[in-house]
């Protein structure tokens, strides 16, 4: 091999590994795009420009769902494209997908609601009048049942029955132990709750100690990990024991966490930063996305 051809290789090598790789999609809230990231090198690959403040992600199939909370859109994006907006939400915030990949769920905290979002035609099919905020929201591991928490520190969570998608239906309202902020449906169906204003978690109906309020939650390889954005740490948990396996220190405004593949990522609000880390709680890579980043898929 000639030396052209050998320099062209070696620059085509990292974007071979990169095609490769599982993508993070990373809301960059303050600078209206979605940063596409290489989750397996922690590379920035390309960026997609949205409506301004991109917040929350979701991929629902193949589809990743974006909120606009303060310009009451939703972006429907495909590839490294925007396929759809969605427009006539107030402020829209978090998203359940359906397990078929055709239902997205998304909470409406400005008009009180849930719409069920048809994403192959880029439609709201549904929508679901709940009291207080929706906010964020999980979905059981069947697909049929939604838990929504109502505000940052919610008295109560609704318990909503989606077995006919585009038929939401509101079953009843469950006070937790503690006004809560975060849900989670373990793949076991066990429910974990986090706190809005207290150090406790709820995991298997007991009360468990915890880093600073609001807590959020996500689960991999039969553990659940739990993240203060305030404290800046990731609490590992044995998901079937709730016994506390590891604690990994974060960047500080490190509030959402999500999955991908065989790791766990949390951006930072305050250091616009994704962190990845194994299913130990071992750090992968930590790496500077944009100025803020809100939420990661």
């Amino acid at each position: 091999m000639d030396r052209r051809s050998f320099l062209l290789a070696a620059a085509a090598a990292p974007f071979a590994l990169r095609a490769a790789a599982p993508l993070a999609y990373v809301t960059a809230d303050t600078e209206s795009h979605v940063a596409v990231v290489d989750s397996t090198h922690g590379i920035v690959v390309h960026r997609i420009p949205t409506r301004p403040d991109p917040r929350s992600v979701q991929r629902v199939g193949d589809v990743v769902v974006v909120t606009h909370t303060a310009v009451g859109a939703v972006s429907l994006l495909a590839g490294l494209d925007v396929r759809h907006v969605l427009d006539g939400f107030e402020e829209p915030r978090y998203t359940a997908g359906s397990p078929d990949g055709r239902y997205a769920y998304v909470t409406d905290s400005g008009r009180v609601d849930l719409a069920v979002v048809d994403v192959r035609r880029g439609t709201v099919a549904a929508r679901l009048k709940l009291r207080l905020w929706p906010r964020h929201i999980a979905i059981s591991p069947d697909g049929r049942t939604l838990w929504v928490g109502l505000g940052t520190a919610s008295p109560e969570l609704a318990v909503v029955d989606v077995a006919d998608p585009t038929r939401p239906r509101l079953r009843r309202y469950v006070k937790p132990a503690f006004t809560a902020h975060d849900v989670g449906f373990a793949p076991s169906g066990r429910i974990w709750v986090t706190a809005g204003e207290e150090r406790r978690i709820s995991a298997h109906g007991r009360i468990l100690g915890a880093d600073a309020a609001p807590q959020h939650v996500t689960f991999l390889a039969g553990r659940a990990f739990v993240t203060s954005g305030d404290d800046g740490t990731l609490r590992v948990y044995d998901e079937a024991t709730a016994r506390l396996l590891h604690t990994t220190r974060i960047p500080a405004g490190s509030y959402n966490v999500q999955f991908l593949g065989n790791r766990v990522l949390t951006p930072s609000l305050n250091e616009g930063t994704l962190c990845a880390v194994d299913d130990s709680g071992g750090l992968l890579f930590r790496t500077r996305v944009a100025p803020s980043c809100h939420d990661a898929a």
